[in-house]
């Protein structure tokens, strides 16, 4: 008991350096846990709509966005496997002269009750009059659950106005749905009156199966695939959910390998703290070791100390983590502003499970920061620890250069690692490593500054630049931290200034037109018809029309459907933002050209020139690929072809949106007046190129809005680890000081040699911080986002902020180091050297 009153109460006496550790690693383990809960639970409620919408359906058959044909439903309902049927229709609809959309759902209402009749709408009286027997039978009849009629304003009886094509259709609301009442977005019709309403006449979006008792879906599926069309597959239920949680699974594990950085950070300032303590009670330890403490206990206890911080810091973390994830939720949604789960609606549920594991993080922290310092004090023998003065011999070697080499060679090898489950682990190594090595080689780089900085100048600064001279290993206890939390930043700043600056160049390729038209964002039922098309290229002053069709394509089972653009592609591709050799002109094979996406390239192994066959119209067509693009909107992959092409392979002459070039004379504004006054008010929407880019570079800040705070909490970590650092060392200094001033020199004078010791460690980390943080970039563009987003960009360095940066946490540094070293410069100078007697 009177050990851990010695040890553990050298953490209440240490209150500023203790605290220092503690909200470091408070605030790793609650942004790891916050960006965890919050992808766990909009996942979770992802997956328990899927589940519900299911019901008991044992496969499902599904296509693209735009569907399949209706005859696969009776090929398929009227195998021997199969129990039960239902085919639906399923598409978002945008409310009439609103930016929201609803989930319409098309079902057949005999075929529902044998397999989701958690989907069965229930009519109810309306105004007094008893339901109609044929209510949902009925082409204008709509059914929600409560939670949409209450997030939507509508009761039965009153009407809900959605937008089909351009046109608004009033929908009835003739009664409620029992089994989603808690869904917010759901709307159920009659499948027919869908097809009918939504010009998707022919059309299905899937059919749910329930198989016959005994028959085992995998040879079910097996058996029902071989007899569908190109592009249609046979899947359970869950594959979406499993799809989507893949599909988010790199933004998420990003995010919380950025909240580790805080969290490694924070083991730093552990060990900062501890090893600086270590200084401070040299004497007590070899006291307790002269009674007869042995090493492998002093270790022990030390290791405790450590522990305990990390143990406070993770449960304090992870109960800060469930509040910050209830707060990202209401201000970013479910998809931290990443787009993948926009319109959910989650709920946090406490999980032991996770919560062990980053309270555990916390404990690991603390003690792997404890471990370097906790060693020393150990191996130190007490008649050397009892000598006055001993704690300058704190880490003067010169690191381990060597070691330090072969970890940053390590990291090149590890780049080339391939990605494991569309996971860049050989990225995340290679990042490790580079700290790691970058750290090792501080006191090298420690002295080498040292030895090239001007000796003149005034005594303080001969004094600071002295020490960091003779004594390098002090510099880097407080610059370990700076180094690894200025890397992060700088890292990130590197990453997304070039991602920001290619996506702003890529919009140069893509906003070709003038002005650009379109019927709501391209879902299911937003669209032009061919009337509405004619009408916008005869309006006068308009040069030429890019109608752009897009649909979906499941390429290969299991996969997340890649998307697919159809739009006038000139023949050689020039107007696409392409990477690499191009080889337009069908080939020796004169076959239609397709372009692919870097994620297609990736995923699915397509290159230039080879001959791929894609699935349209219901079969397969040969197509040549005529070169790799980059498209920054979809990490699952795009294919773009001729407009004409896929109006001749598919009959579909429907289009989605319309890119507008005006000729002489021709007047933007005013087509787009008459157009927008020729359709009902909110059915269409119009926009400039600039109007476009600005939006779309808000999504792209918003999406990264978490990897900012993640930033600025790095670079206050590696602050708070200079001023613990310099509070600690100021306190083992006090006969040092005490010196000075016997020898003549003021208070000013040691707070300016203060300050220059505080630049000096700084900067050291700073300098290293930039150099490792710019090889930390290299890497996040090169291997970490190719691997998960499938995305390539071109380098570009914010050089101006960079500099700003760097001199504005040195100058800080600075700063905390003097007021760190203000209480123990108060001590009289005689009392102070009187403690070397």
């Amino acid at each position: 008991m009177s050990l851990a009153k010695v040890f553990l109460g050298s953490l209440a006496r240490r209150r500023a350096a203790t605290a220092f550790s503690f909200a470091a690693i408070v605030l790793g383990v609650s942004l790891g846990m916050a960006v965890q809960a919050v992808h766990e639970a909009a996942l979770a409620e992802f997956g328990r709509g899927l589940r519900t919408m299911a019901g008991e359906a044992d496969l499902q058959v599904v296509g693209g966005r735009v569907g399949f044909d209706e005859s696969v439903y009776g090929l398929i309902a009227g195998q021997s496997d199969v129990a039960a049927a239902s085919p639906v229709i399923e598409f978002e609809a945008r409310l009439a002269g609103q930016e929201e959309t609803v989930q319409m759902l098309g079902v057949d209402l005999f075929a529902l009750v044998r397999v989701t009749p958690a989907l069965l709408p229930r009519p109810l009286a309306v105004d007094g009059k008893a339901p109609e027997p044929l209510a949902a039978l009925a082409d204008d009849a709509a059914f929600l659950g409560t939670a949409a009629q209450a997030a939507l304003g509508v009761k039965p009886g009153e009407l809900l106005r959605v937008q089909a094509g351009v046109e608004v259709l009033p929908l009835r609301v003739l009664g409620d749905l029992p089994g989603m009442a808690e869904n917010p977005r759901l709307v159920v019709m009659d499948i027919a009156a869908v097809q009918q309403r939504f010009e998707r006449l022919g059309r299905l979006s899937r059919v749910d199966l329930r198989l016959r008792e005994g028959v085992s879906p995998e040879a079910a599926r097996s058996r029902l695939q071989a007899l569908l069309p190109a592009g249609v597959l046979v899947e359970p239920p869950q594959a979406a959910e499993n799809q989507a949680a893949n599909l988010s699974r790199a933004y998420r594990v990003n995010l919380t390998l950025l909240a580790a950085m805080a969290l490694v950070t924070g083991g730093f300032l552990v060990f900062s703290a501890q090893a600086l303590s270590v200084v401070r009670r040299r004497t007590e330890f070899a006291f307790l070791r002269a009674i007869g403490l042995d090493r492998r206990r002093l270790f022990a206890w030390l290791l405790a100390e450590g522990a305990l911080v990390g143990l406070a810091g993770g449960i304090v973390g992870a109960a800060l983590g469930y509040a910050l994830a209830s707060a990202l939720l209401s201000v970013l949604g479910g998809d931290l502003g990443a787009g993948y789960f926009a319109g959910l609606t989650p709920q946090l549920h406490f999980q032991p499970e996770m919560t062990a594991l980053y309270v555990a993080l916390g404990v690991a922290a603390g003690v792997a920061g404890a471990w370097l310092p906790a060693r020393e004090a150990a191996t130190v023998s007490p008649a050397r620890a009892l000598k006055a003065g001993d704690e300058a011999a704190l880490m003067q070697g010169r690191g381990h250069p060597l070691l330090g080499i072969v970890l940053l060679a390590a990291s090149l090898a590890a780049c080339a690692i391939p990605p494991f489950g569309e996971l860049p682990l050989g990225g995340y190594l290679a990042v490790l490593l580079l700290l790691a090595g970058s750290i090792l080689l501080l006191p090298l780089a420690a002295g080498a500054l040292a030895r090239h900085l001007p000796s003149g100048g005034a005594v303080p600064w001969r004094l600071a630049l002295a020490r960091l001279r003779a004594a390098p290993g002090h510099a880097v206890v407080a610059a370990a931290g700076v180094l690894t939390s200025v890397a992060l930043a700088v890292a990130m700043a590197i990453m997304v200034t070039s991602f920001r600056d290619s996506v702003n160049e890529w919009l140069d390729h893509v906003l070709s037109a003038d002005v650009y038209v379109r019927a709501g964002h391209q879902i299911g039922g937003a669209y032009l018809d061919e009337d509405l098309q004619q009408r916008i290229l005869a309006q006068p002053g308009v040069a030429e029309v890019d109608f752009t069709r897009a649909d979906s394509l499941r390429l290969q089972a299991g996969q997340v459907p890649v998307a697919l653009i159809a739009r006038p592609v000139i023949p050689d591709g020039r107007e696409l933002a392409l990477v690499g050799p191009t080889q337009p002109g069908g080939g020796a094979e004169h076959l239609p050209d397709v372009w692919a996406s870097e994620a297609v390239r990736d995923l699915y192994g397509w290159r230039t020139g080879q001959r791929v066959e894609v699935p349209l119209g219901g079969r397969r067509v040969a197509m040549h690929v005529a070169g790799i693009w980059r498209d920054y909107s979809r990490q699952t992959g795009t294919l773009m072809i001729d407009l004409t092409v896929y109006r001749q392979l598919t009959g579909d002459r429907l289009v989605n949106e319309a890119g507008i070039h005006l000729g002489p004379g021709g007047d933007a504004a005013a087509i787009v007046k008459t157009l927008l006054d020729s359709v009902p008010p909110g059915a269409l929407e119009a926009a400039l190129p600039g109007e476009i880019r600005a939006i779309s570079l808000r999504i792209f800040d918003r999406t990264f809005a978490v990897t900012y705070l993640l930033e600025a909490v790095a670079v206050l970590i590696g602050l708070a680890g200079v001023a613990a650092s310099f509070a600690a060392l100021a306190a083992a200094r006090r006969r040092e000081f005490g010196m000075l001033r016997h020898l003549g020199l003021t208070r000013r004078q040691v707070g300016w040699m203060l300050a220059g010791e505080g630049a000096l460690a700084a900067g050291v980390g700073v300098l290293g911080g930039l150099v490792a943080g710019g090889a930390i970039g290299l890497v996040l563009i090169e291997v970490v986002n190719r691997q998960s987003f499938h995305w390539s960009m071109d380098l570009h360095v914010p050089w101006g902020s960079l500099v700003v940066f760097a001199g504005g946490l040195v100058a800080l540094a600075a700063l905390a180091a003097v007021l760190a070293g203000r209480q123990a410069m108060r001590q009289e100078a005689v009392l102070a050297v009187r403690e070397d007697w």
